[in-house]
């Protein structure tokens, strides 16, 4: 499905959240689609079975997924995502940081604008 950087500082289930939302949003997971189990995921990407369940319970509270009681965790509809105002907030404040970082090294504004719709071009998949 996906493999995890140990030595990235995120947090293990962090990285599965972050993982299964991008199989979500770009379409290789479908709604509907039923995802491992907890133990099969945890057993495939050999963690704990408590890190998984984790993720799962974030990505359940996000809506990118429910879970069916006795059927199991399936993906839900994507249309359905909306970022939640923390999400909106930690992401505006990613940007801040990368924008100084450009500014800090010299870069020119209209620079830095071509490089930011370069990137945004390069999710094809970006509505």
């Amino acid at each position: 499905m996906f493999e995890l950087d140990l030595k990235s500082r995120t947090p293990i289930s962090g990285q599965i959240v972050d993982n299964i939302k991008e199989l979500i949003v770009s379409g290789v997971l479908h709604a509907e689609e039923k995802l491992p189990s907890v133990r099969e995921l945890a057993a495939q990407l050999t963690v704990n079975p408590n890190t998984v369940q984790k993720a799962y319970s974030t990505l359940e509270q996000q809506g990118y997924i429910y879970i069916s009681q006795g059927r199991g965790t399936f993906v839900a509809d994507k249309e359905n995502i909306t970022a939640t105002p923390a999400e909106i907030t930690d992401a505006e404040a990613r940007l801040r940081e990368s924008i100084s970082k450009l500014y800090y090294i010299g870069m020119s504004r209209g620079d830095a604008e071509i490089l930011l719709r370069k990137l945004m071009d390069e999710r094809s998949d970006w509505k």
